[in-house]
């Protein structure tokens, strides 16, 4: 039973973060070298670019798919107790998520090919959090109301449990290569430096009370349950030993698995970019095909078998005034005996969340002085038809990503407006299951070989932060080259 409870709490206690991973106004935005990764095959005509360090690229995005923190803590004169029944346990089910994903890069420098000017090469590092839970429907029913009253003969779903979360280090090399005036390809490699990572996916079983023989009622448990950690077990121990050191300690511990240290994985994206003609792209990507094979420092708790309990039998009136005899401890250890329940370091594999983009741009209204002039790498040469810069563009853009409960999808619609060589603006609206309202504006400034982005999600939100389901803010500072002046 404290493994179980250890699951539970584990599961309620991730439903407080709350993020998601869509990139939809980074996707495709080729002036921002940070679109390479994204789409590792996107357009590229700058001759080398480096981002300012931990600068370069700064991402949080946050959404959650049903109650907000305004849905329980505003002050509306509504009872707490009413608010949780009534817009969580009544309203939110199992597939429901909170999920939290944030990236920081550490560096980031591409170039363009000396003896190859159609190949384009990048590198670097960044550290990414990321997170889900999903609602636990019935276990969360059961801790609210308890098995008794109306629900005597409900079966609790243990299924319900399901959650993982990594930290991760991430050292990454791509080639993005122009394959003629129309198709560019790219490829990216990754080694995955595992900070920690945890994951409870694929629990089964049950939990029903119903009228007993022996007693009033009795209960049954039938439970398959596993909570898998890799790297947790070191940052614990730590701050149990309480040495005084544990601030040292946990930074000394964090470097030393981020530059490869701890558990490791390997990771590769792929990408195109293919112009159906000069005014129309379609463009695709899949990002994180990739694992990591967690081995050491491994903490796993298991809980399984059957058992049917008849729960504590009470002698009126001889025990009403006996706290003391055990009988709440004599329930929990027939149960922790019936159920075997342990820990294991046994080695396990962890996937990384598969995400896959596609687009299709139309460009118009040509310009007369493009962005990427003077290149002086010969890649944007095309017979003399200007193929890189339109004032405008617009297109649709797809979002899938593999979670332990099946495929998150989102859809986007974008406006692209280009100021010549300066500026440059995008703007989204975008469906998904956390918002039908969600409307993005991103903006990018190049001022001589400095650039700087910002990237904001769901721009109508931002009247009340606390009453939304969606909210991203992306932004970022690198030096550009066109040509060797």
């Amino acid at each position: 039973m404290r493994i179980a409870s250890k699951l539970i709490f584990s599961a309620l206690f991730c439903g407080t973060t709350v993020l998601a991973q869509n990139k939809e106004l980074l996707y495709d935005f080729y002036e921002i070298p940070q679109s390479l990764m994204v789409n590792p095959g996107v357009k590229t005509s700058q001759k080398w670019h480096a981002g300012i360090p931990v600068l370069s690229g700064v991402f949080f995005q946050g959404a959650t798919s049903g109650v907000t923190i305004n849905d329980l803590f505003a002050n509306d004169g509504i009872d707490f107790t009413t608010k949780v029944q009534e817009r969580l346990l009544d309203v939110m089910g199992n597939k429901d998520d909170f999920s939290s994903t944030s990236q920081i890069e550490g560096i980031t420098v591409g170039f363009r090919g000396k003896n190859r000017p159609d190949d384009y090469y990048s590198f670097g590092t960044y550290l990414e959090t990321d997170i889900i839970s999903y609602w636990p429907k019935d276990l969360a029913i059961l801790a609210f109301e308890g098995n008794g009253g109306d629900n005597i003969g409900r079966s609790f779903d243990l299924e319900d449990l399901n959650l993982r979360g990594e930290m991760i280090n991430v050292f990454h090399f791509g080639i993005n290569r122009k394959m003629g005036n129309a198709l560019t390809l790219g490829a990216r490699a990754k080694i995955y430096s595992s900070i920690f990572q945890f994951q409870s996916i694929k629990n089964s079983g049950s939990f029903v009370t119903r009228q007993g023989q022996n007693n009033i009622h009795e209960s049954a448990i039938n439970a398959d349950m596993q909570l898998q950690t890799g790297g947790i077990r070191g940052f614990y121990d730590i701050f149990e030993a309480d040495t005084g050191t544990e601030q040292s300690d946990v930074a000394s511990l964090f470097t030393k698995r981020a530059f490869l240290g701890g558990n490791l994985g390997f990771g590769l994206d792929f990408g195109f970019s293919y112009e159906l003609n000069p005014q129309t792209t379609v463009t695709g990507s899949i990002l994180d095909l990739g694992f990591i094979n967690n081995s050491n420092d491994v903490w796993n708790y298991t809980f399984s078998g059957s058992t049917v309990t008849d729960g504590i039998s009470v002698f009126l009136p001889e025990d009403i005034d006996d706290l003391d005899n055990d009988l709440w401890q004599d329930l929990l250890d027939e149960i922790d005996e019936a159920l075997p329940n342990g820990e294991n370091e046994s080695s396990y594999i962890s996937w990384r969340p598969v995400k896959v983009y596609g687009s299709i741009r139309y460009d118009f209204g040509e310009g007369g002085s493009p962005v990427f002039d003077n290149c002086g790498c010969g890649v944007n040469a095309s017979g003399g038809i200007n193929r890189d810069y339109y004032r405008n563009s617009l297109g649709g853009q797809l979002f899938m990503m593999k979670r332990p409960r099946g495929v998150q999808a989102a859809l986007t619609g974008f406006y692209q407006r280009r100021f010549g060589r300066v500026a440059s603006l995008k703007a989204t609206y975008t469906v998904d299951k956390y918002s039908f309202t969600n409307i993005g504006l991103g903006a990018n400034f190049q001022m001589g070989p400095v650039n700087f982005y910002v990237l904001v999600d769901n721009l109508l939100s931002y009247s009340n932060i606390a009453d939304s389901h969606y909210a991203s803010l992306q932004f970022g500072f690198n030096i550009i080259y066109w040509n060797d002046n």
